[in-house]
């Protein structure tokens, strides 16, 4: 049976290294206790952290994918943390192992002439590496990077050793919010923007830019999106296609929790759609996406789904399973 994430790596890592990096934020630095070579990554990667305490959490890997050694994370504690930030920021300590999976990238870069890099908070933890990889490809690029004060704002040391005409800092308690109007003034052929942050921030950029080519724009979401109709009620079926099996999904119960329920064995972690632990291949069917990961591209060609959240918009949805 396919089950999704059964492909990827399970690890049992060690805490190498911890730093503070600003207000709130940790860096870890994971190693493989048996100094295997780790899975490789791309920049916009990220891993789950199963933690002692029974929680999954999703964390942007922001070292370097050259270093087969080490994965390097940083973490904020969230304010309304439910378990996992707070932890990790008050007990994890060097010499602690963690089970890692992944990596997986549900942001991956593209290549582009010129690269217009948004990020706000903790969101410059993926770009960290997109940011590297540019500066290596000899492409075009610049940062735009807010936070709420200079000591909120992490990885300041490393950013602020990038070139200076390239760079540009937005502490809210010093110059207010990031000058959109301006940087996203006009679209510009080749260009490329990423972006990660909180919702508001993104949903200013999706505002700004809806007139923009499609795939100008790409984002990775902490926190999900908001949605101006409700998820269908109906009832639907779906077929696994591997046994054959037919399940009901009723309006009450996700794709998940049925498959769960069946005891069919799945992998998933934020329950939200904004990890892309459970995601799944759809064989069959239209798909009433819900999640928030996917490009309106990505979720038109109907052959994936994120089963905590999405539904089906049809009778019947042929699954990969």
């Amino acid at each position: 049976m396919a089950v999704p994430g059964r492909d990827e790596a399970h690890l049992h890592l060690r805490v190498r290294r911890r730093d503070a990096a600003a207000e709130g934020v940790v860096v870890l630095e994971l190693e493989n206790p048996t100094s295997d070579s780790l899975p490789s990554w791309d920049p916009g990667a990220h891993i789950d952290l199963c933690l002692p305490n029974g929680l999954t959490r999703q964390y942007s890997l922001c070292g370097d994918p050259a270093d087969d050694g080490t994965y390097r994370l940083g973490i904020l504690r969230e304010p309304a943390s439910r378990g996992g930030s707070s932890y990790i920021v008050d007990e994890i300590v060097v010499g602690a192992d963690i089970e890692v999976r992944g990596p997986r990238n549900h942001f991956p870069m593209l290549v582009a002439d010129h690269y217009v890099f948004v990020a706000g908070g903790i969101g410059i933890t993926p770009l960290l590496p997109m940011i590297a990889a540019a500066e290596a490809a000899g492409a075009e690029w610049e940062l735009h990077y807010g936070g709420r004060s200079r000591q909120s704002m992490g990885f300041l040391d490393e950013i602020t050793a990038l070139p200076r005409d390239r760079v540009r800092l937005y502490p809210e308690d010093e110059v207010g919010l990031i000058d959109l109007a301006t940087v996203l003034a006009e679209y510009r052929v080749g260009t490329l923007v990423y972006t990660c942050g909180p919702g508001s921030l993104l949903q200013a950029i999706e505002e700004r830019t809806a007139h923009w080519p499609v795939g100008s724009v790409h984002m990775e979401r902490f926190e999900p999106k908001e949605f101006e109709q409700s998820a269908s009620t109906d009832s639907f079926e779906i077929e696994l296609s591997d046994s054959g099996m037919v399940l009901v999904v009723p309006p009450d119960r996700s794709v998940l929790q049925v498959l769960q329920d069946a005891d069919v064995e799945v992998y998933s972690s934020c329950q939200d759609g904004t990890c892309g632990t459970c995601e799944t291949t759809v064989l069959a069917g239209e798909v009433e996406h819900r999640d928030s990961i996917l490009s309106a591209e990505e979720q038109a060609a109907n052959d994936r789904m994120y089963i905590c959240v999405s539904r089906a918009a049809c009778p019947r949805l042929v699954l990969e399973l």
